[in-house]
């Protein structure tokens, strides 16, 4: 009998699209630093070269107060990441060798009008999804995520080899990397991990350590990856004999990579956002948006009530989907969803999370305190499933014990 599989993935703070991601919520971070109630909505657009790389800022912000330099936050931002440098693929730290080109305006004056009435409206229509299970609540590293097991394991991968290279434990890495993570099931319940697919930007000078031998070079990276990355990231009773490693699957990822190799985008990486594909997403990015957009506050706000709903024990797994309209307070609906994992109906399930939870935006924002520069760390690693004392927690990650009370009765 084949074995029943499921795959998430993740990618680096290096990764170009999360690079673009990074820049936009840093600038995010700097407009709500000057203004809290900044109304701000930017991409951003990576691409490395020969001769010169570029970034392209585009977007809206109108806020109360001057501007931050824009041209210093995505440079800043870059070299923090690790593009410092021409010869890994990047370098943000010289005029030279990075362009970087504005094209912000302010939020156009139809939307603002319902976004900064009284109620504030939605700032736009869109639907939202918010996901969690109890697939990792049997892990001691992974407890209190409740959230899908492959997509935790992926991007504790992520953040590890990230961290690896920081440290110097790595010291032949490069910023850009990507993991891939398949679990097993038994039983409908995960069993062990089957494969992990690891690929990862190197020096190019690595290979003179093994004299040119790139079999070797080879074999030393998937060695270290999986004493350091691999073994180090996800928990041993996952790790049954015979789990597949495959690392730079083509067999060289070597110098330059990043913005060299591939072109990045803000809010191209949105199911590595969330929950790896194992939830629903309503298809709106997050990054270079600030609360006022209910494509980032509701997804959060959706993810704390899911959460919420499996932690009080009414579900092992919930999914609660928001709709709204553009300037309109109110959602247009609000549906919870538990797969047959409740002894409630799915009605009575939606019925219990309307009166625990508002999902006006105004509500959300001040619930969760999002008008604040809290955004930056959402940027590469996941916006859900990290937890108080581990990978340090957002604020609707965080459970309240009254509302776990008020669900259960």
């Amino acid at each position: 009998m084949e074995a029943d599989l499921f795959t998430s993935e993740s990618v680096s703070s290096g990764h170009p699209d999360k690079l673009c991601d990074a820049i936009s919520d840093a600038i995010v971070d700097a407009c709500l630093a000057i203004d809290p109630n900044a109304r701000v909505a930017v991409e951003t657009s990576v691409k490395g070269g020969t001769e010169q790389g570029i970034i392209l800022l585009a977007g809206e912000v109108t806020l109360s107060g001057d501007h931050p330099d824009y041209e210093s936050i995505a440079r800043t931002t870059t070299a923090d990441i690790g593009y410092d440098s021409h010869s890994i693929g990047f370098d943000s730290t010289s005029q030279l060798r990075c362009e970087v080109i504005q094209k912000i305006t302010a939020q156009a004056a139809n939307i603002s009008q319902g976004v900064n009435n009284s109620e504030q409206g939605a700032g736009d229509q869109g639907l939202m999804f918010g996901f969690a299970c109890t697939e990792t609540e049997s892990y001691d590293v992974l407890k209190g995520r409740y959230f899908p097991l492959a997509a935790a394991l992926s991007q504790r991968l992520t953040r590890r080899m990230t961290n690896a290279r920081k440290d110097g434990t790595l010291p032949w890495a490069r910023p850009d990397a990507k993991s891939q993570v398949t679990v097993e099931y038994s039983g409908g319940l995960p069993s062990k991990v089957h494969t992990v697919v690891i690929a990862i930007q190197h020096d190019d000078a690595l290979k003179n350590d093994f004299d040119g031998d790139e079999k070797a070079e080879h074999r030393f990276i998937t060695d270290e990856i999986r004493k350091h990355v691999v073994e180090h990231a996800i928990p041993s009773e996952l790790l049954s004999e015979g789990y597949r490693l495959i690392v730079n699957g083509t067999g060289r990822f070597a110098d330059p990579g990043g913005p060299y190799a591939d072109a990045g985008l803000t809010g191209r990486k949105i199911i590595v956002d969330t929950y790896g594909g194992m939830g629903r997403h309503g298809g709106g990015a997050f990054s270079g948006k600030d609360p006022s957009k209910v494509d980032r506050s509701a997804a959060y706000a959706a993810r704390w009530a899911a959460k919420h709903v499996v932690a009080s024990g009414l579900a092992t797994k919930c999914e609660i989907q928001l709709a709204y309209v553009i300037g309109v307070a109110e959602p247009v609906s609000v549906r919870a969803e538990s797969f047959g994992t409740s002894s409630l109906s799915d009605r009575e399930l939606t019925s219990r999370v309307i009166s625990v939870f508002n999902f006006t935006p105004k509500s959300i924002a001040g619930k969760l305190n999002l008008l604040r520069p809290i955004y930056s760390p959402t940027a590469a690693g996941g916006h859900f499933g990290r937890t108080p004392g581990v990978e340090g927690a957002f604020p609707w990650e965080v459970l309240d014990q009254a509302k776990i009370n008020l669900l259960q009765n």
